[in-house]
């Protein structure tokens, strides 16, 4: 990207300022080739030569940031970006920071949602509980806490709760056990208001984003393979667009190279040795424009 003109609009984008989600997020950015605060302290952290500016704040408030038209590109969990009810619109999903939500209470006491109608209900997620239940016609009594919502049903403030499981040890240790389907699954999204134009510069900062996605996702994987098994070498290998095949200097050979999903590498590589291919090699890819 060049270098921003002195005066020019910068891009503002909201990131979070603590926690697993702040660090999965900054690397991600440092991958994209965006300077990251070297203080956690750092409230806001300008890269004029990509042209962008970020503001850490609490994850739960970037959604409502980006929807009144403050910051224009929020990183942060879907889980938050809902409870928000900011006006805002998912526009990729960054791979990282996944889990699901659910509703738990002590062992045997329910076993499905509907059996909430009355009951009370601790959350720190009170608008996608409440949102929920509205859509199932439950109406249960929801309680908003502000964290540590496990120790709710034991300390009489409820008899169920709503809340982010990942592991689920931490309910297992509080008692409790999660029950019915999940009200829905979460992951770190990246937002913008909804209705809004694209500010300038975020057609770059998307091809940027998601380049780092695809080398997350892939590697580079060369081989070399005699020439009548070429076809069948590159079913394996398709890459993205197509495989690029090199003739070689040894007759009948030739050299292909290829991008593979990283989580086939391995089973690809077997395969690949089993048709007849020899040199095989598997590189890490950095970055990318497709």
């Amino acid at each position: 990207m060049t270098p921003t003109d002195e005066g020019a609009a910068m891009l503002k984008i909201a990131v979070p300022n603590k926690g697993s989600l702040a660090d999965a997020s900054a690397d991600v950015l440092r991958e994209a080739g965006y300077r990251q605060r070297r203080d956690a302290h750092d409230l806001v952290m300008s890269d004029h030569a990509n042209g962008v500016e970020f503001f850490y704040l609490r994850p739960r408030d970037i959604a409502v940031y980006v929807g009144e038209g403050t910051l224009d590109i929020g990183l942060t969990g879907r889980d938050l970006v809902l409870d928000a009810r900011a006006p805002v619109s998912e526009r990729a999903t960054l791979g990282f920071g996944g889990s699901d939500f659910y509703f738990a209470a002590p062992a045997g006491r329910f076993t499905a949602v509907e059996e909430l109608e009355g009951v009370r209900v601790a959350t720190s997620y009170a608008g996608i509980v409440e949102d929920f239940c509205k859509a199932r016609a439950i109406n249960a009594h929801i309680t908003r806490l502000d964290g540590a919502v496990e120790s709710a049903v034991r300390l009489g403030v409820a008899d169920a709760i709503a809340d982010v499981v990942s592991t689920g040890n931490t309910l297992r240790q509080a008692g409790l056990e999660t029950f019915g389907d999940p009200l829905m699954s979460s992951e770190a999204v990246l937002v913008t208001r909804d209705s809004a134009a694209d500010p300038a510069g975020f057609d770059v900062f998307m091809r940027r984003i998601e380049g780092v996605l695809v080398a997350r996702g892939y590697v580079m994987m060369d081989y070399d393979i005699e020439s009548e098994h070429v076809e069948a070498a590159c079913r394996l290998t398709p890459g993205i667009e197509s495989p690029t095949v090199s003739p070689l200097h040894r007759a009948g050979w030739v050299a292909v190279r290829s991008m593979v999903p990283r989580e086939d590498a391995q089973r690809v590589m077997d395969r690949l040795y089993d048709l007849g291919a020899r040199g095989i090699l598997v590189t890490d890819i950095h970055a990318c424009r497709l």
